[in-house]
């Protein structure tokens, strides 16, 4: 008889040594991943990493394994496990877009059309092959506009490419583009086309996009965290419409961008989103800017919802976001696409730093040594945005950009000062009274 194989966190030999609260013990973690995050949890005092397959309280796993083991797991009251059962539902390109269409269509037959319109923050997309002959259609009623074609579930800038003419894409149509793993499909794997935006705003001639961090603890009830740091992605060469063919000009991908010919590893192609919002207030106004980050705040809740009676809720799951958006010439911010897997990696020490304090303030919000009092509205660098419902900030949390105006009432500070450890220490003292009293 051959033995069954044992899933780390659901068997073990003391069953009763693994139930309930973890107590004063060391916490036990699992990671997939050889970068930042394996690094933070390391150097994490009071966790201790699990070899093999024992037993584990924190698996930072990957998908793939996920996928193959989620649904024959028993987890404990206590365990954290990072994504969803269906996470896909918002970060596969084709599932993001048919989501958020479904939601709006919902708020106008609910809500009317002046409430719809505040979906309207990612471009006008198609499914192909399955809306080949639609996407037809519209493209004939815009002659001479470009288009920029995605496949679904890859990332990095894999497969990307854009084009003003229909002949352009014959080859795809053909199956020229199917994946090299399974060349006996009759049919493409899916891509979305979307409308090129064909006037992002610029710094230095140059396109960029910026990475913003959400955290969501749960979908039933919603309840989001925003991370304050982040980062705007260069690319490496001027914008032009001329030359759309050349992926240094229009792909802002770090994956792409760090082979271009005269790409500096040192310098990279990143600013912090701080950079950027001084920037921004400083060249633009406070009010236009506050205004850019309120609407980006609108496009985290709005795609959350879309998906809020989909995904699978799961109290030991949770999901770190790497949404990308686009500002247009008129600071108006497009949704480009949602990652499930962000990359972790760092390009250079500033990176470095960033995801660690990133991490080490995810694990301070998961809260697995039970220090905190649960009515936090700040973590380190992470905002409470939405707890069922939005978040309204305290005086005392004010972002003051260049001019030193405050931002209205959201709790919600992308690209604002992040004294992460001193505010740690705070909450630590603070929650410690109320534990006491």
């Amino acid at each position: 008889m051959s033995k069954v194989a044992r899933i780390p966190g659901y068997q073990s030999k003391n069953p009763k040594q693994n139930r309930g609260i973890i107590g004063d013990r060391e916490i036990r973690f699992k990671c997939s991943l050889q970068n930042v995050i394996l690094d933070v949890l390391r150097g994490r005092p009071g966790w201790t990493e699990v070899p093999g397959d024992g037993d584990w309280d924190f698996y930072w796993c990957d998908r793939e394994w996920l996928h193959q083991n989620y649904d024959t797991m028993f987890l404990h009251e206590h365990q954290k496990i990072l994504h969803f059962r269906n996470h896909y539902e918002l970060t596969r390109k084709n599932l993001m877009v048919k989501n958020l269409k479904r939601l709006r269509k919902q708020t106008e037959r609910e809500q009317g059309k002046t409430e719809a319109q505040s979906f309207d923050f990612y471009p006008t997309t198609y499914e192909l092959p399955s809306e080949y002959h639609i996407f037809v259609e519209e493209f004939k009623k815009n002659l001479g506009i470009i288009w920029i074609m995605k496949p679904a579930a890859k990332s990095q800038g894999k497969g990307i490419f854009l084009f003003r003419r229909l002949k352009d894409i014959t080859d795809w149509k053909k199956g020229e583009y199917q994946p090299l793993s399974d060349q006996t499909r009759d049919v493409p794997e899916t891509y979305v086309v979307q409308r090129y935006i064909e006037n992002p705003l610029l710094i230095g001639g140059r396109k960029f996009d910026v990475r913003v961090y959400v955290l969501v603890c749960s979908y039933n009830p919603l309840k989001v965290w925003l991370y304050r740091g982040g980062f705007a992605r260069f690319s490496n060469t001027r914008f032009s419409l001329d030359s759309i063919e050349d992926t240094y000009v229009h792909l802002t991908n770090v994956a792409v961008q760090k082979n271009a010919p005269d790409y500096d590893p040192e310098k990279g192609c990143k600013w912090s989103t701080q950079q950027l919002r001084k920037y921004l207030a400083a060249k633009h106004g406070v009010d236009k800017v506050q205004k850019m980050f309120k609407a980006i705040d609108n496009i985290i809740i709005k795609s959350l919802q879309s998906v809020q009676k989909i995904i699978i809720n799961d109290k030991h799951c949770f999901e770190m976001y790497g949404y990308d958006v686009l500002l247009d010439s008129e600071l108006k911010p497009w949704l480009i696409e949602i990652n499930a897997s962000p990359s972790l990696t760092a390009s250079g020490k500033e990176d470095y730093d960033l995801k660690f304090g990133l991490l080490s303030d995810l694990l301070n919000v998961l809260d697995l040594e039970n220090r905190l009092t649960g009515k936090e509205k700040r973590i380190g660098g992470w905002d409470l945005l939405w707890d069922d419902g939005p978040i309204v900030a305290d005086d005392n949390m004010d972002c003051t950009p260049a001019n030193g105006s405050a931002v209205s009432t959201p709790n919600s500070y992308l690209g604002c000062f992040n004294d992460r450890k001193k505010q740690l220490r705070e909450i630590y003292l603070t929650a410690q009274s109320v534990k006491k009293s």
